[in-house]
């Protein structure tokens, strides 16, 4: 599947949504079209490293837990002032991320995530959840 923008790549442009399929390419696609419209908006550095691991951690977060066949993944991005606002909205709405105090062999994306974000949530939509996380620009 194509991925399908609904708003323009654009330095203009404040915000920045696509819809990719709940599989590893749909989550690497997300992080690599979040990286090339961070550095359209004119972001560069840590700014877009840090901005484009939580895109690749909250992708993959949403499919590996929020994968519903025949159901896509959102990414959306929007600059905000100081911060670009981050959200990957997924259908499994009854799988809530939760980070790992002790993680195993897994669990430390969203430790990563909070690190990097000012803060980060999860709120609830029509069907399924939206995981947000607001990143620093500079």
């Amino acid at each position: 599947m194509k991925p399908e923008i609904t708003t323009p790549t654009s330095e203009y442009a404040p915000e920045f949504a696509l819809r990719l399929t709940p599989t590893p390419r749909g989550a690497r696609l997300a992080r690599l079209l979040a990286a090339h419209q961070l550095r359209a908006w004119g972001l560069a550095g840590p700014a877009v490293e840090a901005a484009e691991l939580v895109v690749a951690e909250l992708a993959n977060n949403a499919v590996q837990h929020g994968r519903v066949p025949g159901r896509d993944f959102e990414l959306r991005m929007e600059r905000e002032g100081e911060h670009v606002r981050v959200e990957l909205s997924d259908a499994r709405g009854e799988c809530r991320p939760l980070p790992s105090r002790e993680p195993d062999e897994g669990g430390y994306g969203l430790l990563l995530v909070a690190t990097l974000a000012t803060a980060w949530g999860v709120r609830d939509r029509t069907v399924g959840k939206t995981v947000w996380a607001t990143v620093p620009r500079q």
